[in-house]
């Protein structure tokens, strides 16, 4: 019989916070999703804290956490394989504080809940782990042009209750994060 690893602990272990995130807002009516994994504009608190970072584990409903999930579990583990956990932690705690601090500050009437944010960054990682020294990598421009495209035609143009803005802004702590992974590997 074989046995099941826990292959990728930073991406399992965010997997799992935010269905059990998920579980608890349906146990709650959406109270904690409201109060602990959305992020919006507030006093400053130790509960403040906790939706700065615990925004990202948050989602409005099972279709929502499973859009972002299945592609979170497809390319995450090859980044946390790549760059190590300790690195990719970092990578989502950064982005979680930039998005949420973001939103704070553009977006003050609104919450943002979500790991949509974190997936970004992933993609855009992931695009950048093929980079060598003198050449860009064609799949890194094809991503950029499609998702950038796209997700700066809706931030501008598109009225839909989905946080366009902060998927720009997970997609350049990605490429800011595998530009600065590279040079410590170089």
């Amino acid at each position: 019989m074989k046995k099941i690893h826990y292959n990728s602990p930073v991406i399992l272990t965010f997997f799992f916070l935010s269905l059990a995130a998920l579980a608890l807002g349906e146990l709650t009516q959406g109270w904690t999703t409201r109060h602990l994994f959305s992020v919006y504009r507030s006093p400053v608190t130790p509960l403040f804290f906790v939706r700065l970072f615990g925004h990202v584990l948050g989602h409005s409903g099972y279709a929502h956490f499973a859009g972002n999930m299945v592609l979170f579990l497809v390319v995450g583990p090859p980044m946390e394989e790549r760059y190590g956990s300790g690195p990719l932690l970092g990578g989502i705690l950064l982005t979680a504080l930039v998005s949420g601090a973001l939103q704070c500050l553009l977006f003050p009437g609104t919450a943002l809940l979500g790991a949509s944010g974190i997936l970004f960054m992933l993609i855009l990682l992931s695009s950048l782990s093929g980079m060598r020294a003198g050449a860009v990598p064609l799949t890194l421009i094809l991503v950029a042009l499609i998702y950038l495209g796209q997700e700066v035609y809706s931030a501008l143009l598109v009225r839909d209750n989905i946080a366009h803005f902060m998927h720009l802004v997970g997609g350049l702590c990605g490429a800011g994060l595998g530009l600065g992974f590279r040079k410590r590997t170089i």
